[in-house]
């Protein structure tokens, strides 16, 4: 393997100690190694640092396990040029494993540019992405506690849901509180709660909420509320942070959000995993490759198996499955034609993904010219007319047989 690089240096991360080894001398030699360890706080990374600053050198290489990586990275970001790579690509042979072995591993594939570099965004982008997903989180816990209550429901026999759509309403939850404080039900106190349509469904509530309703449901239905409350509060300071973080980009929020199926917080997330710049992804196959969102690759002597998608970044993935399927539900829109073709032959949830691929795809292309979303509804592909071949088959699965002479169908 021919070297490019000098001076650099691998790193093996844990969390206690990082083994250093530093690999120094001209290119067309065998290279100096130099090994040292040091320890995980911020002094001792400190020190590293200058260690590193002293054998001169250009290049530092780690790779991505868990989060350990990143105290060692913010230490050393801006001072040297850092490279993260991924752990299943840069793995060592199989024999003798130790600390040392890998760090002198990971510095020769540096030496030699073997490493592809894993994608880091900048300190605010990573700071918005720690909220957008923590957000999510949130709400994923808002969805459990509802359900949780669905449950408690049925179990004091409180039929509800049979009339109510929307129990988490306004209508909804003051029935709840009602059911909650133990309080007596009539036709007149349930009319107080309800609101529009559900008025004409006073006498159905009414048999609806007569069940057995113990203490325990009304202790256990009021922690969800109160839980609910309490992590609504959250959301609604976590918004105000992020919207403070997307401050700087409101002209990409204002793009994303032009997109059918893609709202704000979905904007706001999407600009979290990818960033503002696509000049750090040659081509857009190369963005939706690293969100995986794209088919795998698994090939072997002519044989394609299975094209499951790869892990890659969840976080990216579900928004964009969660976008895509918002956008099947939109009329005269390409993203919902696109859909549509692909649903009736891979099925709903292959066709979420392959429509995720497109938008993902929207967004690279957006992002990377600073242009709005055109709308090439939905019959945007040119028509084609229906050749000779398609009136055979059609006749042949009809089950006449088809003779061609002279140009003339007999």
């Amino acid at each position: 393997m021919d070297a490019v690089l000098e001076r650099c240096a691998g790193l093996d991360v844990h969390q206690q100690t990082v083994v250093v080894c530093v690999l120094s001398g001209p290119l067309d030699r065998k290279p100096k190694e130099e090994i040292r360890t040091f320890g995980t706080t911020t002094n001792e990374l400190l020190e590293m640092s200058d260690w590193l600053t002293e054998k001169e050198c250009s290049h530092v290489a780690m790779e991505s396990t868990g989060v350990l990586w990143k105290a060692v990275w913010n230490i050393l970001e801006g001072q040297f040029t850092l490279v993260l790579g991924n752990a299943r690509k840069i793995k060592n042979v199989p024999g003798r494993k130790t600390d040392v072995k890998d760090a002198v591993w990971i510095a020769s594939l540096l030496r030699c540019g073997l490493i592809e570099p894993s994608f880091v965004p900048t300190t605010d982008i990573r700071d918005l992405r720690d909220l957008t997903r923590y957000r999510r989180k949130l709400q994923g816990q808002i969805t459990s506690e509802k359900n949780r209550i669905h449950k408690t429901l049925q179990d004091a026999n409180i039929k509800l849901t049979t009339y109510v759509s929307d129990l988490f309403g306004k209508s909804g939850l003051a029935m709840l509180d009602a059911i909650v404080n133990g309080e007596v039900l009539d036709e007149e106190s349930v009319k107080r709660m309800v609101f529009t349509k559900l008025k004409k469904k006073v006498p159905e509530l009414i048999e609806a909420l007569n069940g057995r309703v113990r203490l325990h449901h009304r202790f256990m239905i009021r922690r969800h509320l109160e839980h609910m409350q309490q992590v609504e509060e959250h959301i609604e300071i976590l918004n105000k942070e992020i919207d403070r973080l997307l401050e700087p980009y409101k002209e990409e929020v204002a793009l994303l959000v032009t997109i059918p199926g893609i709202q704000e917080d979905a904007a706001a997330s999407i600009l979290a995993e990818i960033g503002p710049d696509m000049s750090i992804f040659p081509t857009e196959n190369h963005l939706a490759s690293w969100g995986a969102v794209c088919p795998g690759s698994n090939e072997s002597a002519g044989k394609r198996k299975s094209s499951k998608t790869n892990k890659g970044n969840k976080g990216l993935k579900a928004v964009l499955c969660q976008a895509a399927w918002a956008a099947s539900k939109t009329k005269n829109t390409r993203i919902a034609a696109f859909y549509s073709r692909v649903v009736k032959r891979r099925g709903p949830k292959k066709a979420a993904m392959a429509t995720a691929h497109l938008i993902l795809k929207i967004c690279y292309f957006m992002l990377r010219d600073k242009t709005t979303y055109e709308e090439l509804g939905w019959d945007y592909l040119p028509k084609k007319e229906k050749g000779l071949d398609f009136w055979i088959r059609k006749i042949k699965s009809m089950g006449y047989a088809v003779h061609l002479q002279d140009n003339q169908i007999v």
